[in-house]
């Protein structure tokens, strides 16, 4: 199966809910998402499309095309559910940090750093955190936050020992790409069966990470974890399953 999405190449994605995609051979060109085949699920006017109960209502608001959180608490989840999908989204940070704490270095398997005497290796960074619940699971998480080894990763999987070590691995991000806080940073994730995939700002962060166990349905949640943070342009593609000749 080719994997490359559909003649898109990841590393193009540009802003505004468009995608400068190239096909091998061809000059770039600009084409929209619903070029492509996908579909907003955020109107950019209302909450139509999200189940938004009495606490995310307090601190969830639309705000020029954007879904912006206040940073206090109310996780936002869609109505629909999704089996295999690819999800477009912006993302940046807004207000101030939760302030200074010590976060850990994490070595490319997915296990932390250590010193000579054995302890965990911590740099001192401003505290932000958040992420995208895939599947309506929290433990099929892409975390977005301020750590070292940058957004992306699948904490929940990352540091579960009862995995595989292939999956503590490539639930660990290949290199931190997210962009300073206060610019608009730019996720592609694709979910097909077990087998999750993270572009951000255009690098293949999360590659052929297999999620054993993850729920085969279910829906997309925007995770309020004490950090005000805005989304924008966000838009789902079926996959659809492939067809098999004679």
């Amino acid at each position: 199966m080719n994997r490359t999405p559909n003649a898109v190449f990841p590393a193009a994605l540009a802003v505004a809910g468009s995608l400068l995609v190239t096909i091998a051979g061809c000059n770039l060109n600009l084409q929209s998402p619903e070029d492509l085949g996908f579909v907003s699920i955020f109107n950019g006017r209302d909450f139509s499309g999200w189940k938004v109960d009495e606490i995310a209502a307090q601190h969830w608001a639309v705000k020029d095309d954007v879904l912006d959180f206040d940073g206090v608490k109310g996780d936002l989840w869609t109505i629909a559910s999704y089996e295999d999908f690819e999800l477009l989204v912006d993302w940046r940070w807004e207000g101030p940090s939760q302030g200074p704490m010590q976060r850990p270095l994490i070595a490319p398997d997915g296990s932390d750093v250590l010193d000579e005497s054995g302890s965990r290796v911590t740099i001192e960074i401003e505290e932000r955190d958040s992420g995208i619940y895939l599947r309506g699971n929290s433990k099929s998480q892409v975390n977005i936050w301020e750590w070292p080894a940058g957004s992306g990763e699948v904490y929940g999987y990352r540091t579960d020992g009862a995995m595989p070590a292939a999956t503590r691995a490539a639930a660990t991000p290949r290199m931190r790409a997210d962009k300073p806080v206060g610019e608009w940073n730019h996720l592609w994730i694709r979910l097909e069966n077990e087998t999750l995939d993270v572009y951000l700002n255009g690098e293949h962060v999360l590659v052929d990470c297999i999620l054993p166990g993850v729920p085969a349905s279910g829906p997309i949640g925007l995770q309020a974890h004490g950090s005000g943070i805005q989304f924008r342009n966000l838009y789902v593609r079926i996959q659809q399953p492939e067809q098999v000749s004679d």
